[in-house]
């Protein structure tokens, strides 16, 4: 983020922390614009890209971002020979944040990009995850410059890439587990394929598919690994352009086949299964939508979301809404939901708000953290409390910290330990939480947040809040 300058003086630009590897351009802010600087050595790629209909085709099928070109005296330096605005991403995530369909989405998005270019004689030069951004439960393509003239003969360079980050990840979750695809916050050049291949299983090599793209392709890389950096690929190997159209059409036919079910998980039946009566339910719809319609948010968090039956009263209102859960399945079937019903605001991601997604990359800086990618203007915390009270024994007064950190205003459930839900969770274990009463929770929120308004919502003594952050609040307790 730039940071206010005094009235009449330019900010100076920055460089945006993800954008330094690429020796075609990189990302920059400007007076708060989001500006990409291409550097002269990518001209005629640029220029391509543009005049052979590559871009036009793309960007009208909503495969790839938009952008203005601007005046270059808005260039980070003198290198500029073009200068792009593109169009803002409202919500950024991570390849290790995605369901497994949202993961299978963007691979497939980027082998049809890959299609489309050969077609218009150029090639992707990268096929990093990282390219891609989801608009709602819709991937999109960000990296203009990823672009590139294909040369006849040459094989595609990013193949082993789009295996690190796409096929090796996926395979692993649909082979072995879902918790697989987090090492891609390990991996963030993508899961190696030595890697990959030794935790596979054994009976993965019978796929003619998964024996080419990972074991042989795995032991390719080992075998010149003398003689080449690590990961890279011999590039000598002449490939006509059909054998290569065949290869990527291969890919993607394989990745479609892939599959992971989502069911079995402790909270994928929630809603089927909790205390509230239909009735309940809609009363505390109803109440939801009116705190939101009070505050009118631009943006909305929707923390442990469940399959986001209440993160779509503020998507289908138009409000950029992320819902999150730490359960995969209901992650997955809330982002195969808004895919189906085309919505564009919903982006479901799977985070543990316990050990939630922190700041990665070259100097903690490439890669945010959740929280640094907020503040958002309202916070869902519906039935989540006693899970981060009871279940991972967290102080009421840190979990107010924490929404303080991360929301302008909250929207949040207070559930009794009479409730049957909070029951459940005390079953196996001692009851040692003497300050969990209606009386403990607002007096441990309100140093981080006014109340705005409080209904009781059900049956069973649940309390629904909508409360406003204090500009100013301690910070969490330290431990004894």
């Amino acid at each position: 983020m730039n940071t206010p300058a005094p009235p009449g003086a330019e900010i100076s630009p920055n460089r945006h922390p993800a954008s330094f590897r690429d020796p075609s351009g990189f990302l920059y802010r400007r007076d708060g614009q989001l500006l990409r600087q291409v550097n002269p050595p990518y001209v005629d790629h640029y220029r391509q890209l543009m005049e052979s209909g590559l871009y036009e085709q793309l960007t009208s099928s909503g495969l790839l971002i938009e952008h203005t070109e601007m005046s270059v005296d808005l260039g980070f330096d003198d290198d500029a020979a073009y200068v792009l605005r593109p169009e803002p991403v409202p919500l950024i995530s991570y390849p290790y944040e995605w369901s497994f369909s949202a993961l299978q989405d963007a691979a497939l998005l980027t082998l049809d990009i890959q299609l489309r270019a050969l077609d218009h004689g150029m090639v992707l030069k990268d096929a990093s995850a990282f390219n891609v951004q989801f608009i709602g439960c819709r991937p999109v393509f960000i990296d203009t410059l990823s672009f590139e003239r294909y040369q006849e003969g040459s094989p595609w360079i990013a193949y082993g890439q789009f295996c690190r980050h796409f096929l090796a990840p996926l395979m692993l979750t649909a082979k072995r587990d879902i918790d697989f695809g987090r090492l891609l916050s390990r991996y963030l050049d993508g899961i190696p394929l030595d890697v990959a291949s030794k935790l596979l299983p054994w009976k993965t090599r019978l796929s003619p598919s998964a024996l080419m793209h990972i074991h042989w392709h795995a032991a390719l890389i080992r075998k010149h690994s003398d003689t080449s950096s690590a990961g890279s690929e011999p590039r000598k190997l002449k490939v006509s352009q059909a054998s290569l159209k065949n290869l990527v059409g291969g890919l993607a036919d394989y990745v479609k086949g892939l599959r992971w079910q989502a069911s079995g998980t402790e909270w994928a039946d929630y809603y089927a299964n909790t205390s509230y009566s239909q009735a309940g339910l809609d009363e505390k719809k109803a109440l939801v939508s009116g705190f939101l319609e009070r505050v009118r948010p631009q943006t909305v968090w929707d923390f442990g979301a469940n399959t986001g039956e209440f993160s779509r009263l503020s998507s289908r209102e138009g409000v950029d809404t992320l819902s999150l859960d730490i359960d995969p399945a209901c992650v997955d079937r809330n982002y195969r939901r808004g895919k189906k019903e085309g919505d564009q605001r919903l982006l479901p991601l799977c985070i543990d708000l316990t050990n939630p997604t922190p700041a990665l990359g070259w100097m903690h800086a490439e890669r945010d953290s959740l929280a640094a990618r907020g503040p958002c203007d309202v916070g869902l915390a519906l039935a989540l409390v006693h899970h981060l009270a009871i279940s991972n024994n967290t102080p009421l007064g840190w979990i107010a910290e924490l929404f303080h950190r991360t929301c302008r205003h909250l929207i949040i459930e207070w559930v009794p330990k009479g409730d049957p839900q909070v029951q459940r969770l005390l079953r196996s274990r001692e009851d040692i939480f003497t300050e969990y009463h209606l009386d403990g929770f607002e007096a441990a929120f309100a140093p981080c947040f006014e109340t705005v308004e409080r209904q009781a919502v059900g049956e069973d003594g649940r309390v629904l809040f909508l409360m406003r952050a204090r500009e100013h609040a301690p910070g969490a307790p330290e431990p004894d």
